[in-house]
């Protein structure tokens, strides 16, 4: 082997190493942040129907639900005042 061949081998390992590490970090970046995606979505869903147990982010969308989900079951009273 050549001086060149001998530099194109060295620096075609240092790329490979380099993209292993790249992916690597971008790999527990993404985890990191899908974790926090999926905490703060579950905790955006505060309100939780009595019948089916299905959880809802706000009142709205609660009463919504309930309407055409559960007509024939009474309305829980604390979606009594709650204008759709």
């Amino acid at each position: 082997m050549n001086f060149i061949q001998k530099a194109v081998m060295a620096r075609g390992q240092q790329k490979i190493q380099s993209q292993q590490k790249n992916a690597k970090k971008a790999a527990e970046k993404k985890k990191s942040q899908g974790a926090d995606q999926k905490t703060a979505a579950k905790a955006a869903l505060v309100h939780t129907c009595p019948v089916c147990r299905t959880q809802m982010p706000d009142p709205k969308t609660f009463k919504q639900h309930f309407e055409s989900k559960h007509p024939k079951s009474s309305m829980p009273p604390e979606l009594a005042d709650v204008q759709v």
